[in-house]
């Protein structure tokens, strides 16, 4: 797989990725990328694209934040590849020790994000990872939350973007990058 280009790499996450219509409710198309994880090719695509995009464009980063849940595990994956730190964003109670709290809006009512104090310095560069851009609450809340740590997001990363619902419209001050765009 290393021998592809980033646009094949694209391509065949893409078409692994499975759609399922009428979830988690009905009038909702669900993009998978859980489906796509089952191939061990589609896997190494996606590291290796993840991977060459941000030595390309963010060759100083210091840490890669996850949001919960499936944001975790590509941050993890990339981090650990880059050899930089890697922090969670979870939901409220979930982390030990003291934490900023950011609480925000959803759509049918309101949640609330945590990052431990102790795990972001003050000016470090981060990247905000995970799987879904959809109306991009979650990726606001993130992002105000790690200013409030100090840090300095240099770039949210996606895999998946619902255009239609024009999420990156909530955090115009921060770049967002997605590899697969999909209308809703």
């Amino acid at each position: 797989m290393s021998n592809l280009t980033d646009g094949q790499r694209i391509e065949l996450i893409k078409k692994n990725i499975g759609s399922f219509p009428g979830f988690p409710k009905e009038g909702i198309l669900f993009h998978d990328i859980f489906s796509a994880l089952t191939s061990g090719d589609v896997c190494v695509a996606l590291k290796d694209l993840l991977v060459n995009y941000v030595r390309k464009n963010h060759p100083d980063v210091d840490v890669i934040v996850g949001l919960e849940a499936r944001g975790f595990l590509f941050s993890l994956l990339l981090a650990a590849e880059i050899g930089v730190a890697c922090v969670p964003i979870r939901k409220k109670g979930k982390l030990p020790g003291e934490c900023y709290s950011y609480s925000y809006v959803l759509e049918y009512g309101s949640d609330e994000v945590e990052i431990q104090k102790s795990s972001i310095k003050a000016g470090q560069k981060v990247i905000v990872l995970d799987d879904l851009l959809a109306t991009g609450g979650t990726l606001d809340a993130a992002t105000k939350l790690l200013k409030m740590a100090g840090a300095n997001v240099v770039e949210c990363i996606v895999l998946i973007e619902l255009s239609d619902l024009k999420g990156r419209e909530k955090i115009p001050e921060t770049n967002v990058h997605s590899f697969i765009q999909y209308p809703v």
